[in-house]
């Protein structure tokens, strides 16, 4: 119990320190340049503790749960004797296509990681908001989560063959460009944002470990090198589905428009 108390006082001092030149900051303009008082000064400060202390067991959280689970996921899924259902083929070579849990879990977890962060809810709220309902809350939230599934599944297979990181980030941005000239113009700031949205709080730890895990138990491969990446196909490939999500949201009004014109004559 002490050792948990250490490390969450040794989390708290670490996050005064990061968080003190946003203090800093929003004061110096609040004061010296806009000089005017802060409204309701102590709720914010209390704000601010909040969130201090809030990060602090956030990290501890992290390091005590999250990374491990990732890790330990990643290595039992690619456990020879998983791998193999007969202990006699444990001696056999190991091909991409056994790996298949893997991609499968890789998949599921990007998925259900993107639903739960909090601050894609927010901005598909404010999205339906602003938009005027015309772009829907689980719309969005779906479109961006099958985004992140399918790059962390395709980011998790290449890390198990090897091949190098920016032939498949260049490809990715290749159709991204593509999608920018044909999506709907109100679609595609959204979609932009919505890469970003998912780096956040929940998605980025499971993610980050998964990758290390991955690298660590397949053979023949470089954490440092391997391991990490796997966040850059959870921002671009949400970008992808989200406009494909508007094109194809576009295609079916228009031949539902059709469709009713052509009752209607």
């Amino acid at each position: 119990m002490s050792g948990l108390l250490q490390e969450i006082l040794w989390s708290l001092g670490g996050t005064v320190i990061d968080v003190l030149p946003i203090i800093t900051i929003i004061l110096v303009f609040q004061l010296v340049l806009l000089r005017r008082p802060i409204p309701r000064a102590k709720r914010v400060f209390l704000g601010f503790v909040y969130v201090i202390i809030g990060l602090s067991l956030f990290l501890v959280g992290l390091e005590r749960a999250l990374f491990p689970l990732g890790e330990l996921m990643a290595e039992q899924l690619t456990r020879p004797e998983f791998i193999y259902t007969h202990a006699a083929e444990l001696d056999l070579h190991v091909d991409w296509k056994d790996y298949y849990w893997i991609y499968i879990f890789a998949a599921a977890i990007g998925f259900s990681t993107t639903i739960a962060e909090p601050s894609l809810i927010a901005v598909a709220i404010k999205a339906n908001e602003v938009s005027g309902g015309a772009i829907g809350v689980w719309g969005l939230r779906v479109a961006v989560a099958l985004g992140v599934a399918i790059g962390i599944a395709l980011g998790s297979y290449r890390i198990v063959v090897g091949d190098p990181l920016h032939y498949y980030i260049l490809a990715g941005y290749v159709v991204v460009v593509i999608q920018t000239f044909i999506a709907p113009k109100l679609i595609i700031p959204l979609a932009y944002d919505s890469g970003g949205v998912t780096t956040s709080t929940v998605t980025v730890p499971l993610v980050a470990a998964l990758g290390l895990g991955l690298a660590e138990t397949v053979p023949g491969r470089n954490p440092l090198v391997d391991g990490f990446g796997l966040i850059a196909f959870a921002s671009l490939f949400p970008i992808i589905t989200v406009m494909a999500y508007a094109q194809m949201s576009e295609w079916m009004e228009q031949r539902k428009a059709q469709s009713s014109s052509q009752e209607l004559s």
